[in-house]
Formats: C-alpha cells, structure tokens, sequence
C-alpha cells in the first residue's frame, strides 16, 4: 500500500462527526473540525440531517486540500444505521436508531429474526439491529421501499457520496446487524428473508481504495489533482485497527464514546449471552471477536450533567467511604443489565465533583463487568475520552489486576481509519501507564457487587 502524506478521515460519530487530517509518517492528528450530529424529527421517523453533514464535510475538506493539504480520504462511522438509495439519491431518510418502533412491528421482527447462534447478534432495543430498521422501513412503508436500488452500510454511505460507488464492508456488517453471519463469514438468513439480497451492495475491503472523488465534489473541495477514497470501517473495529497490527494476542480494547464497547481479542466466544448485549463483532480482517457494550458515555454525561471536571483525592476517598454509587443502568435497554432501573442505594450525591467520582467508579465497574463476560485477558487498552479520566483508569486497573494501557493522545477511530490509507503509527510513543486506586475501593467494588444481587 502506498503510503500517504496527509489522510482526511471522514469520522460521523452518533453524537458528533469529525473531519480530520492525520499525518500519515506519524499516525498525529493535525487538524480538524467538527459539529453536532443533529435528529430530524420531523417526517415518518426521526433520521439523521445527513445533508447537514454533507455540507459540513464539503466545508471541511475545502478548507483541508488548502492546509495542511490531502492526499487521501478515508472514513469510519458508527453502526446500527443503512442507507436506502433509489437510483441516483435516499430513498428513504437513514432512520436514528434509538427510535422506538411500534410494539405490533417488534413483534413481527422478533419472530422472523435469526438465532443468536447464527448470528452471534442479541435482540437490541429501537434499531440498533439494522434488520429490524430495514423490516420497519420495508412493512411501514412500501411504497417508498419499492424505491430501494441499493442499500448500503453507514460509513460506505458516504464513500458513496465522494465517489458514486456503492460498496458495503465487514465490519459494519458484523456490528450486531442481524445482517452477518460472522462463522460463516457471509450474510445471515436474514437477508433472504426480509427479501433484500439482490439489493446489497458489493463487499469490498475495508483496506481498499474505492475511487477518486467525483468530478462534481472534487469541484467544490478544489485542490489540483485526484483524492482516492478508502472503503472505510465502524468506528468501534477502527479503534480496534490499531492494536490488531501492532500487539500480540490476547488483549483487550475499550473503546469509549457514546457507547463503551469492550473488544477481547483471543477472548471467548462461546461465553456470549445475549440477553447482557454481548456479541460477535467482526474485525477489519474479516475475523469475528467477542465483544460487550454498553452506553457508557451517554451514562456519564446523564450522571454528570455534562461537567467533566475530575474530582480531587479527598473527594474521591469520601464518595469510596461512604459507599455513594449508582446502580445500573442509568440507560436501559442495553448494556450487561438492560432491565435494570439506576438507583442510588446510599443516596445521591451533593456536588458536581462527588457525581463525578462516583459516575466515574460506575463506568469502570460496567467495563469491568463487560470484560469479565467476554473473557478478556491480557492487558487492556483505553482509547476515547474515559482514557482521559483518572479515576476510571485507576479503578479499572484496580478490578481487573491488569495492566492498564491508556491513550489520551490517540485520535482512535480516525487513526484506525487513517491505517486503512497508508498511515503508520507508534502507539507507544502517547501510551500512559495507570496506577490502581487504594484497597478500599475493591470494600466499595464488592459492595456495588452485592447490591446487585440483592433481590
């Protein structure tokens, strides 16, 4: 592959989206941009302002072919989405997942969905299997689904919009889709049976080189010669990337956002349960790898109330000796226990930095768990803003008695993504080495423990 001076990653979080520039000899991230990722409420469902994101990249990379400049393109997004296109545009708006759909739906689409061992997919809530977003789009609207010529995986959305060719890719269709059989390594029965097969697009590499731009798009970024574009990946197995090229097995990846989803690689994927919202995801590299998630930074910013500041040792140790925690789960419907209601046994908390210290104890808890059901070994890998918290990582290392690797310089997905184009990169060079917190914070761990057990 050949390498590249300057990679522009197309990064289309659930709750924000990216554009940045990684500098391919060095795997740093030098410049970018972003903006929220807003829902349309308006029309048959909620869906994403794609357009709105469009205008955003467009604008982005305009100003990137300037400075620093861009020699290639690539892109990762989140999954639970697909895009619907007619022949030349959306045939239908690309549904946001966490829309409830109709009980009467739900039902149809428990029914005709494939076993977990096929798919190696648990039953999720609103759509976050994109087989029931497509079975909803299909049996509610016929009309406009009649419209369908191809559907495609949300990051290969837009590679098509930068190139005019439709592709799908693994990694996107691994992420509990009902759409993948990942021991099989080729789509589930699902497809056959919602009828959509012949509507898939092509599957191609996540490593390979798509297109150059359209004429059309090259007009409005500008610049003097052609900009390949890569297929592209989900940002979780992006995350992932990384340390698949560069560590030996076994080892764990949490990659934390919106969702904080835990990766062990030479893990066990016998152990999957599918009523914790554990599951098969399926690697750059075609490879299915056991995974647990839950919506960990959604959780964080609900019990913070957005404010980020890290408590200090003296709050930290009274929140611990008072044993003020929350019990799961702050969102339901997912996560290792997606029918439980949060409560605070002990009370609530009286200040921003004690919500902090104890939504922080929380999340490293429920990573913990995730760890545990996946059957991670080896040491684990931090990326994302919780490789930014203290008391996280020190709580982690504490549950686990592993090595704790955190990397608050690494650009994570985009990196990941950035790989796929040629980049290099020396995690090392940015890794943080995390000390555990005191002995009685495992009093507090067991604690938090056994209230969960209490009936």
């Amino acid at each position: 592959m050949t390498s590249r001076h300057n990679i522009a990653v197309l990064d289309i979080g659930k709750t924000n989206a990216k554009v940045v520039v990684v500098d391919a000899a060095t795997g740093t991230e030098i410049a970018a941009r972003s903006v929220a990722n807003t829902v349309i409420r308006e029309g048959p469902y909620p869906h994403y302002d794609v357009d709105a994101l469009w205008d955003f990249v467009v604008g982005a990379l305009a100003s990137f072919v300037i400075a620093p400049g861009v020699d290639a393109i690539s892109v990762t997004a989140h999954g639970a989405a697909a895009a619907l296109l007619g022949d030349d545009a959306l045939a239908m708006q690309v549904i946001d997942y966490e829309y409830e759909y109709p009980e009467t739906v739900r039902s149809a689409y428990r029914k005709l969905r494939p076993p977990f061992a096929e798919t190696s997919s648990p039953l999720l809530s609103g759509g976050l299997n994109v087989g029931a977003q497509i079975h909803f789009q299909k049996t509610e609207f016929p009309e406009a689904f009649a419209k369908v010529r191809t559907i495609l995986t949300y990051a290969q959305y837009w590679v098509w919009r930068l190139t005019g060719i439709a592709a799908n890719e693994v990694t996107s269709l691994g992420c509990h889709t009902d759409l993948w059989n990942p021991q099989a390594n080729a789509y589930s029965s699902l497809v056959d049976t919602l009828g959509i097969r012949d509507l898939m697009a092509p599957i191609r590499s996540a490593f390979e080189r798509i297109g150059n731009l359209t004429p059309a798009v090259a007009g409005k970024i500008g610049g003097d010669r052609a900009i390949p574009v890569y297929c592209g990946l989900h940002d979780s197995n992006a995350s992932l990337l990384p340390h698949l090229m560069t560590r030996k097995s076994p080892f764990a990846v949490v990659s934390t956002g919106t969702w904080v989803v835990s990766f062990a690689v030479g893990g066990q994927l016998d152990r999957l349960d599918p009523d914790r919202d554990t599951l098969a995801n399926v690697d750059a590299n075609g490879h299915a790898v056991p995974s647990a998630r839950f919506m960990g930074g959604r959780e964080f910013d609900i019990l913070t109330a957005g404010d980020k500041r890290e408590p200090d040792a003296g709050t930290l140790r009274d929140v611990v000796d008072r044993r003020l925690m929350i019990l799961p789960g702050v969102v339901n419907g997912s996560g290792p226990f997606p029918q439980r209601k949060a409560v605070w046994p002990n009370g609530e908390p009286s200040d921003a930095m004690e919500r902090n210290s104890a939504a922080s104890l929380y999340a490293a808890l429920m990573t913990h768990t995730c760890l545990g059901l996946i059957g991670a070994s080896g040491p684990t890998v931090v990326e994302g803003p919780f490789s930014r918290n203290g008391v996280y990582l020190s709580a982690l290392r504490s549950l686990t008695s592993r090595e704790i690797i955190a990397l608050p310089g690494s650009t994570g997905t985009s990196l990941g993504a950035a790989l796929l184009a040629g980049a290099t990169c020396d995690l090392q060079q940015s890794s943080v080495m995390v000390e555990p917190l005191d002995e009685e914070f495992l009093a507090y761990a067991a604690k938090w423990h056994e209230r969960l057990s209490d009936k």
